[in-house]
């Protein structure tokens, strides 16, 4: 990995050197555009549309323009008068319960390096976070950005994930939900059951992204053939789908139940029908829960 930035993190009066690397990375096959009858590579160009020419990247400028029309141009020297933190100092700001911060906040996560011969400082804060079991919030400037971020540990690493700012995170309001009836108890008893027939602990390693799998596979097949193009097949016939609105929940739960390999009578009666009515019938004996399969879990990336 590559340092992205570097600097310390102010710690009171404690100084802490660290280099920042991005702690993820995009996996998703990359293309890009081609002349569908020829092949060829599309490219860009930077016209500017007053005079007609190419212009270089070094020669362009930033421009706003208002709700009105007015047009601002801010050029580099524009945005340097600008407040921000401290370019190579990240302040912590203070600690906050860990529980508190919303994760829909979450924005890009970075690991810190120490930066330093003797890294004694970099140790004693992430030990002090992993023992009052806090989430120190600093604010630091990035790509002449100033960010708000929390600062946690992560397998004795300290990771800096950037915050959105609140002003950031859209409202949200559904009518549909505030008319929307309350669920049932023999529902949420019967939804429960269910969440534990389904549930174990998390292991990322178990899923795959299905979607990247198939398209690296369909692509290796294309270069094989030396055509450099996807072979074409008869189109799969499209899988039943459920109804789009389940009328009965009671119903879709007690299916899902069985499906899972487990029937539990007892958590809700079997729903009843108009033309017959079972009145007394003794609950079935629960069965024991099936073991959880965890092969064969696969999960779409976002956007794929």
């Amino acid at each position: 990995m590559r340092s992205i930035w570097k600097g310390s993190i102010a710690f009171g009066l404690v100084n802490v050197p660290v280099k920042v690397y991005t702690a993820t990375e995009d996996h998703d096959i990359r293309f890009h555009q081609v002349h569908a009858k020829d092949g060829g590579r599309i490219k860009y160009d930077r016209v500017c549309q007053v005079c007609g020419k190419s212009v270089q990247y070094s020669d362009i400028d930033k421009a706003y323009v208002s709700p009105d029309g007015d047009q601002v141009v801010l050029t580099d020297a524009d945005f340097a008068k600008l407040p921000a933190a401290e370019k190579h100092e990240i302040p912590v700001l203070e600690f906050v319960p860990s529980e508190q911060i919303d994760p829909v906040l979450f924005d890009k996560s970075y690991y810190l390096e120490p930066d330093s011969a003797t890294p004694k400082a970099y140790q004693l804060l992430a030990a002090t976070l992993e023992r009052i079991d806090k989430t120190a919030l600093v604010h630091f400037t990035l790509r002449q950005k100033t960010r708000l971020a929390a600062l946690r540990v992560r397998d004795g690493v300290l990771v800096l994930q950037t915050l959105l700012w609140p002003d950031e995170v859209r409202a949200v309001d559904f009518p549909s939900l505030d008319e929307a009836p309350a669920p049932r108890p023999q529902e949420l008893k019967m939804a429960e059951t269910l969440v534990e027939s389904m549930s174990g602990d998390f292991d990322p390693g178990e899923y795959t992204d299905e979607y990247q799998i198939e398209l690296q596979k369909l692509l290796d097949e294309a270069i094989a053939s030396g055509t450099g193009k996807v072979e074409s097949a008869a189109a799969a016939e499209p899988a039943e789908q459920p109804d789009a609105e389940v009328v009965d929940l009671v119903a879709a739960l007690q299916r899902s139940l069985e499906a899972s390999g487990r029937r539990d009578t007892e958590a809700a009666p079997a729903p009843k029908k108009a033309a017959k009515k079972t009145v007394g019938k003794k609950a079935a004996p629960r069965k024991a829960a099936a073991k959880k399969s965890t092969a064969g879990k696969t999960a779409t990336r976002k956007g794929a």
